[in-house]
């Protein structure tokens, strides 16, 4: 048994903040998978507008900007749909750093709403870091950390 606080195993690196989003692509925070081995992408769906869709996948890249950004195969989650009661609704997307392309450390996830304004978020949590702790690593959006 670990006597590690689960806040210094996992950080929480990326996120698509909570909001209505209009139709449009929107690109979580860029993910340094040279730091942390392992990353999870968890996309959250509230209410969709009619006939609302939520697509999600990951992307990689060779740096923290997205340059050179492209699709990882496999790592996308099947549409989420109004019409298919998805409301309200999550997906997840695990990762290894040992998925990526040599060259391309980064990686991040893309939501793309489409049809109709759905009220949506993303997190990324990762984890088994090189360098202790991982919150080291958090977002500083992170506002507090109570143990």
């Amino acid at each position: 048994m670990s006597n590690a606080e689960l806040n210094e195993i996992v950080g929480i690196l990326a996120t698509i903040d909570p909001d209505n989003y209009a139709a449009a692509a929107y690109t979580s925070d860029w993910v340094p998978l040279q730091d942390l081995r392992r990353a999870m992408f968890i996309v959250m769906v509230g209410d969709m507008g009619t006939n609302g869709t939520v697509d999600f996948k990951l992307q990689e890249a060779t740096d923290s900007s997205g340059t050179g950004a492209t699709d990882i195969t496999g790592k996308s989650i099947t549409q989420l749909t109004q019409a298919g009661t998805d409301d309200n609704k999550q997906a997840i997307i695990e990762i290894d750093a040992s998925e990526l392309t040599d060259g391309y450390p980064y990686v991040a996830a893309v939501m793309t709403v489409g049809t109709a304004a759905s009220d949506a978020a993303a997190i990324c949590l990762a984890g088994d870091a090189r360098f202790k702790p991982a919150s080291d690593f958090d977002l500083s959006s992170v506002d507090e950390i109570v143990t």
